[in-house]
């Protein structure tokens, strides 16, 4: 499927065909709105395990369960040279696809050539940030824009992520609490990425990167 295809008027007419069914307008109304609102903010969340203890660390010891990689940094600025370090370890290209998002960062003083731009068939390596991550299950939460593509993070072999510490919290609730916070809307996608990409289909043996990346690296940047 061409990734640049854009299917934002097919999904709001199919949408306006259904709320047409209803009897309702093409688009929710102010007070449909105010009462989704409403309903969340007096809905109370189910049962939730406690989560003890300092949730970066929590984070760094979930992700490590779930088969990803993790280095930790300083700062913003040790990034690029930590990914250099990631791909070099392993021998892989140090071309990369990445983020609009990213752009600032200084990959080429690390000797690291990037793109930023969706990714394409043959890009090995894709670079990018996230929302937020979930310490209680070491999960990456990636919204899409026009900046931050999903296809970022679920085309390439290799999927380097940067993770600012600040930017942990400690379970998929308090991931969705901020999107309404600091988006008020969902994006077109919500991708939750728990290490590569996996399937215990064939004999129960489980198959990195059936679907999506066989590698996924997090650098956690304390400092941000």
């Amino acid at each position: 499927m061409d990734s640049k295809v854009d299917t934002t008027a097919a999904r709001r007419s199919i949408l306006a065909r259904i709320r047409a069914a209803q009897g309702r307008d093409a688009t929710p109304a102010a007070h449909e709105r105010e009462a989704v609102a409403d309903y969340l903010a007096r809905h109370p969340q189910g049962p939730r395990p406690p989560l003890e203890g300092d949730l970066v660390a929590r984070f760094v010891a979930e992700a490590k369960k779930m088969a990803s990689t993790v280095d930790e940094v300083a700062q913003l600025a040790d990034v690029p040279a930590a990914a250099a370090r990631y791909l070099a370890s392993l021998e892989l290209s140090t071309q990369a696809v990445a983020w609009q998002t990213l752009e600032s960062f200084d990959w080429a003083g690390a000797g690291l050539s990037v793109e930023f731009r969706k990714p394409e068939d043959r890009d090995l390596v894709g670079l990018t940030g996230c929302f937020c991550a979930s310490a209680e299950t070491g999960t990456l939460v990636l919204l899409s824009s026009p900046q931050t593509w999903a296809s970022g993070a679920l085309l390439p072999e290799t999927h380097i992520a940067v993770v600012p510490a600040s930017r942990i919290v400690a379970g998929h609730e308090d991931a969705f609490a901020l999107m309404r916070a600091e988006r008020g809307e969902l994006p077109r996608a919500v991708n939750f990425v728990s290490g590569p990409s996996r399937t215990g289909d064939i004999e129960q043996t489980i198959i990195l990167g059936a679907h999506g990346p066989y590698r996924v690296h997090v650098i956690v940047v304390q400092g941000a």
